[in-house]
């Protein structure tokens, strides 16, 4: 088991592991000692799998814990499934002394920390992880959102959870593809901040001890959290790939998942970053050969006059301007605000091999 603590205005730990849901009654009885109530948020796909043990290790506590589930997928992280959450657990009156457990992926993990944060003004709520994305990327952090039809994740607010556990176990029970979309943020994780990750991932592939991929890439988020905990500034290198990644999913209507966007977004931006003279002319190529050992796409045919609306309504804009995430070698991107004219010019060049 790795502990990694998390000095945020909300401090918490992240335990990383086997059998980490087994521990998940004793863990919540010691940091919110006044709940009487736990209600899991879950979807009906995790819930199956995991649900029993979770609910099982709260029962051995003494917790009092339901679940509510929802129906899997990005469709269910809107504003009308929070308010079927809030008002089901003001109906079951839950109160501001208990808490809430997210089990599931990203979709889970922001809908119910978005939840906790607004329901009777902010509640706790603790993460549990089952897919490889959420453990090294949504988890942590205490970004927490629903989407809304303009784009992904533009309600939202700060709200950081009591802790995460990480049980590894859940990831053997992946499909295959949404263990490859995990596996696009750990390559943007390797590729922002830590080279000899990147080069294992190069030799390795899907091959990687887990714990300790998982380890390091919360221990980098953890850093830059930490820095720039409500993401004025450096927090921003995070969004790699994602400025066009959000727009291929909007634009997808979510039919592509939010790996593959990503994953395309990143191979687009390092090719749009050499065409610009930011980074050395191989490091295109190399991203799109460690992409494609994970199985993830790395270009895109959809034009850039449909994708432009969506890159515009990003969270990440700034009056007329967005900031973009330009890599200039591996374990360095900086910030460029560009306009429209400038975004429309330098996405377009990375749309083309």
């Amino acid at each position: 088991m790795k502990i990694i603590h998390v000095p945020t205005s909300t401090p918490y730990d992240v335990e990383i592991g086997a059998d980490a849901l087994s521990l998940a009654g004793k863990r919540i009885r010691r940091l919110c000692p006044k709940a009487e109530r736990i209600a899991v948020v879950s979807d009906d796909i995790v819930f199956p799998l995991h649900g029993e043990k979770l609910m099982a290790s709260l029962a051995a506590a003494g917790l009092d814990a339901e679940s509510y589930i929802l129906p899997h997928g990005e469709a269910s992280k809107n504003a009308q499934t929070l308010i079927g959450l809030l008002n089901y657990l003001t109906e079951r009156h839950i109160t501001r002394s208990d808490a809430l457990i997210a089990l599931g992926g990203g979709v889970v993990g922001d809908l119910t920390g978005f939840a906790a944060a607004v329901y009777m003004r902010g509640i706790a709520y603790i993460q549990c992880p089952t897919t490889l994305l959420s453990a090294v990327d949504s988890s942590v952090g205490g970004k927490t959102a629903v989407d809304l039809p303009a784009g992904k994740n533009l309600m939202g607010a700060f709200w950081q959870p009591r802790c995460v556990l990480c049980d590894t176990d859940a990831l053997e029970t992946l499909p295959g593809s949404i263990l490859e979309d995990g596996c696009a943020e750990v390559v943007k994780t390797a590729l922002l901040f830590d080279p000899p990750l990147f080069g294992l991932l190069g030799r390795e592939g899907k091959n990687f001890d887990r714990e300790h991929v998982i380890a390091r890439c919360v221990s980098h988020k953890r850093d830059i959290v930490a820095e720039d905990e409500y993401d004025t500034g450096r927090r921003g290198l995070l969004n790699l790939g994602h400025t066009l990644g959000h727009a291929l999913e909007a634009c997808s209507d979510f039919a592509l998942s939010h790996g593959r966007a990503v994953a395309i977004g990143t191979a687009a931006v390092c090719r749009a970053s050499a065409k610009a003279g930011f980074c050395d002319p191989w490091l295109p190529a190399e991203i799109s050969r460690v992409l494609s050992l994970f199985g993830l796409p790395t270009e895109t045919d959809m034009p850039i006059d449909r994708l432009m609306p969506a890159m515009l309504s990003d969270k990440k804009r700034a009056g007329s301007l967005v900031n973009v995430v330009v890599p200039e070698r591996v374990g360095k991107s900086s910030l460029r605000p560009m306009d429209a004219a400038q975004l429309k010019e330098f996405m377009e060049s990375g749309l083309k091999s």
